[in-house]
């Protein structure tokens, strides 16, 4: 059964509406790949966040009594999700707070008292956290991800919280023994040291691979991109590698994976190492533990930038990926912008794979329906068989709807930011190929590209 949780954002009071909702649909989408689903969101502009609770206690008590209203209890409600980074206090302090709301709903209802159920409130990281804990295959990965864990959570991390007591004395001491708290962090410390022993013990491992390469004069060439922008979809086309895994989700992989792309004119291989996708707002700790998987980025010859070409905040994951490159070290590698999916997207660079579903009512393929542009707000264009409403004022974000004999149905036909022309252009010195992994399409051209520079 899928855990729900509400989802809380915290934003400044400049930032723009459009940025607001895809800052709330990335969350959602985390969610949704940790296994969870969203009952509830909602946005609150601070320009300074609570000290006691970064999210506003009135605004938190008002979303648990519309649960409440609507259900009767919280017993429906699992975890609240702030898409921000928070402290330890401040998320025990929520946690209090959806505790204490419980009981004062019971005085208030007069009922006989119930405990009252634990409502988990995580941060952006730790649902990060947690999915890279759900994905992580390998024994390196795992080891990354609980150093990562240990400096973003402390104590948290044994489900301890803040909750920590002072341990008596024993028979025969004077004075008062060591707080459990100081128990923690001895036993954090030491485990903190072991896993990074380990961890170096990996990174020699992955040296050694990588200076065996470099001595068969082997070019290596790195994919980085924004989560989910088709990576591993991108060295599975370009390497034949079946044991690759793929997923339409944030972080489905977690480990470097090497595979042989044989170019057939120079009659030499290079090898192509997928890595972790990037997100926004990722805290330095959690890429310091990354660095043996992230060593093939900064040791590659070139970079491929891959980038889902049908994203509508497309210049926007752009940025995040080159300023975490350039926190790596690796800003000013050669790189080559690879527009992935664009079968995804037609010539006017509209998102067609979001529309749902093939098959109009009419029983025929949405190709076949006469084609119709939005003019304006809320403006209906009439057509042969259908009917496009307009709601929204950004035409890059409209929601269309096509009539039909049971009604209108939602097509969320999409529009990127920019067409294809306009991306070329943009980005030109970043000699941008336009390519769809999944369908191997357009691959010449990128293999071209990489010949050229690896073996000009």
């Amino acid at each position: 059964m899928k855990e729900k949780a509400v989802l809380i954002d915290i934003i400044s009071p400049d930032t723009s509406k459009q940025e607001s909702e895809l800052r709330l649909q990335e969350l959602e989408s985390l969610v949704k790949t940790y296994g969870g689903i969203a009952t509830l969101k909602t946005v609150q502009k601070r320009s300074i966040p609570n000290y006691k609770t970064f999210v506003g206690g009135g605004k938190v008590t008002e979303l648990l009594e519309e649960i409440a209203t609507k259900d009767g209890n919280l017993n429906n409600l699992d975890m609240v999700v702030v898409n921000n980074i928070m402290k330890p206090r401040q998320i025990y302090n929520l946690e209090e707070l959806c505790i204490n709301f419980q009981i004062e709903k019971q005085k208030e209802e007069d009922v006989r008292f119930t405990v009252p159920k634990k409502i988990r409130v995580w941060d952006r990281i730790d649902l990060i956290l947690k999915i890279f804990d759900k994905h992580a295959t390998t024994a390196e990965a795992k080891l990354q991800i609980e150093m990562a864990s240990i400096k973003h959570m402390g104590p948290r991390i044994f489900g301890m919280g803040l909750q920590l007591t002072r341990q008596a004395g024993g028979i025969g001491t004077i004075g008062v023994g060591e707080t459990n708290i100081q128990i923690m962090k001895r036993h954090l410390q030491n485990r903190t040291k072991a896993v990074e022993e380990k961890l170096k013990f990996y990174s020699k491992v992955q040296q050694r691979h990588r200076e065996s390469r470099r001595d068969k004069q082997l070019k290596t060439v790195a994919l980085v991109g924004y989560t989910n922008a088709g990576k591993s979809t991108l060295i599975k086309a370009l390497t034949k590698k079946q044991e690759v895994y793929i997923a339409d989700a944030l972080f489905a992989t977690l480990d470097s994976k090497v595979g042989e792309l044989f170019l057939h004119n120079a009659r030499k291989k290079v090898m192509i190492a997928d890595t972790i996708g990037f997100i926004q707002d990722l805290p330095p700790d959690l890429i310091e533990a990354f660095k043996s998987t992230l060593a093939e980025i900064i040791e590659a010859d070139l970079l491929l930038h891959v980038i889902d070409s049908s994203d509508k905040n497309i210049h926007k994951k752009i940025s995040v990926v080159e300023e975490i490159l350039a926190s790596l070290g690796a800003g000013d590698k050669p790189k080559i912008y690879v527009f992935n999916k664009i079968d995804l997207i037609d010539s006017k660079g509209i998102a067609t794979a979001a529309t749902p579903p093939r098959d109009d009512e009419f029983g025929r393929c949405r190709d076949e329906v006469t084609q119709s542009v939005i003019l304006s707000e809320n403006s209906v264009i009439l057509s042969e068989n259908s009917v496009i409403l307009s709601e929204a004022k950004d035409p890059h974000a409209a929601t269309q709807w096509i009539a039909s004999p049971s009604g209108l149905v939602m097509t969320n036909t999409t529009p990127c930011n920019d067409t294809i022309d306009n991306l070329r252009a943009r980005y030109a010195d970043y000699k941008p190929v336009f390519v769809s992994a999944l369908d191997r399409k357009e691959l010449e051209q990128l293999i071209a590209d990489i010949e050229n520079y690896c073996y000009p």
